[in-house]
């Protein structure tokens, strides 16, 4: 049977703003297979109805021309298999439609009341498995964090979760659009830059660095420099003091003047370089002190670097600069992803195997483990169990009445035939019980006649045999 689709089926609309489930609206290869297995058992079951309808005819007619009692069993057991198969066809086809088209009163309870079902379901599913205590159960009945550990801690399932992993991060990257994530990285560095003042931690930081000595390495490297270039460009540091000289000196004059000068930055630079205790040095360390202690306690030096930093950050560099680390950053975890040998992929599985081996191995560790799923799963089930269940319910609702009658008719019917069967042969076993039991108890009034020394047809036996009528009341007494 091929069921064409439609926006809008027949019997029954979508409810606005629900979806159709397409699935519910056609029939599968599947499906048809299934269907032409219930036309099968329904033709079973209706034959084997017939049958007892004609047993039971040609029963009760071998019955009234005496064939024997045999008949009345065989005519007890074929009606009570009538009665059995026709209510049986009758619940069975009240669940689909209306039997024979009548609208009877509590037929067709699929189609009628699919919506009904649908919110009993979600309900039912709500209570029944979207509620803490169960799932709390359940997860802990399950053990994820032994289980998950023992099979992180194997090589194999390691390489493959990091390989999954590393994946999903290329993806992220890829979708990700750089000036997106340019923005949010410099809008972040920038709000929090702003939001904390940097002169005490520098303060802090520069006072230590002083205390530690670290920054006359800093002081050795920037006068070994500054003599070494002395030393290269003397040519440039006379030109540079002669082009400052008045212009009504004599050249001779100016010539001395700048060679005194070279000799003295030069003599200046080699014994700051050779000296660690140059007055120069002691200098430069106070200076460096006092600066540290200003940034910390001083409020007008504290408020001069903040309104150097606004300016450093503000300028358009900068900015470029905090957003041009995203690129490169990106890049250098895209490429670590890719590379199975790089120390990004290396760390992971390593880490993953160390946590697989605790995971199985500690207690403390499944308990924390298991009690991070259950809260997870907790606060999902509790804050969209509406949703779940509502998804149930406007899912079942989608569904066309007709259509979905056909399709579950189709999955189930095919059981619900046998419940025909079983009724026909049923009731057959009870009719033939009933009535074996009833001629065994006298029920039928013949046992009463004998008795009272009539026949079972109301005539009454003289002592030589003959028999004779005798009319009898209501009740069967003569």
């Amino acid at each position: 049977m091929k069921v064409e689709e439609k926006g809008d089926v027949e019997g029954q609309h979508a409810r606005p703003g629900v979806a159709v489930n397409r699935a519910m609206t056609s029939f599968s290869p599947a499906d048809q297979e299934k269907q032409r297995g219930v036309r099968r058992m329904k033709l079973t079951a209706t034959g084997l109805l017939i049958f007892v309808a004609v047993v039971y005819i040609l029963a009760k007619w071998a019955q009234n021309s005496g064939a024997g009692p045999w008949a009345g069993y065989v005519a007890a057991a074929s009606e009570a298999g009538m009665v059995g198969a026709l209510a049986d066809w009758f619940a069975v086809t009240a669940l689909f439609r209306h039997p024979l088209g009548i609208p009877i009163p509590h037929t067709a309870i699929i189609p009628t009341k699919k919506d009904q079902l649908g919110v009993s379901l979600g309900e039912f599913v709500g209570e029944n498995f979207l509620s803490e205590a169960v799932v709390r159960q359940r997860l802990r009945a399950v053990g994820i964090g032994s289980h998950l550990g023992a099979w992180l801690a194997v090589p194999e399932h390691a390489d493959r979760v990091t390989a999954e992993l590393s994946t999903a991060l290329r993806g992220a990257l890829t979708v990700l659009r750089d000036s997106d994530i340019q923005a949010v990285v410099g809008e972040a560095i920038t709000r929090r830059a702003n939001a904390q003042e940097i002169g005490p931690g520098i303060g802090k930081m520069l006072e230590k660095v002083v205390a530690d000595g670290g920054h006359k390495r800093v002081v050795d490297l920037v006068v070994t420099r500054a003599h070494d270039w002395l030393v290269l460009h003397r040519d440039e540091v006379m030109d540079a003091v002669e082009g400052g000289a008045p212009g009504w000196t004599p050249r001779f004059v100016d010539r001395k003047v700048g060679e005194r000068v070279y000799r003295e930055l030069l003599r200046f630079a080699t014994e700051m370089r050779d000296m660690p205790a140059h007055p120069a040095r002691g200098a430069l360390d106070r200076f460096l002190t006092d600066f540290a202690s200003d940034l910390q306690s001083d409020t007008e030096t504290r408020a001069r670097v903040e309104r150097l930093k606004g300016e450093v950050l503000g300028r358009g560099e900068v900015q470029d600069l905090i957003a041009s680390a995203w690129t490169a950053v990106r890049s250098m975890i895209v490429a670590a992803a890719e590379d199975e040998r790089s120390e990004l992929r290396l760390r992971v599985r390593s880490s993953l195997l160390s946590l697989g081996s605790r995971m199985a191995a500690e207690r403390k560790v499944q308990d924390k483990v298991d009690k991070w799923v259950e809260d997870a799963a907790v606060y999902v089930v509790t804050t969209y169990r509406k949703e779940i269940t509502s998804l149930i319910t406007d899912t079942v609702a989608s569904w066309d009445a007709e259509h979905t009658t056909r399709k579950i008719e189709a999955n189930i019917g095919r059981d619900l035939q046998f419940i025909r069967i079983n009724g026909t042969v049923v009731g057959s076993l009870a009719g033939l019980l009933i009535y074996t039991i009833s001629h065994a108890l006298g029920h039928d009034g013949c046992g009463v006649r004998r008795a009272r020394g009539l026949t079972c047809s109301g005539r009454k036996r003289s002592r030589s045999g003959h028999s004779f009528a005798v009319p009898l009341d209501e009740e069967g007494a003569p």
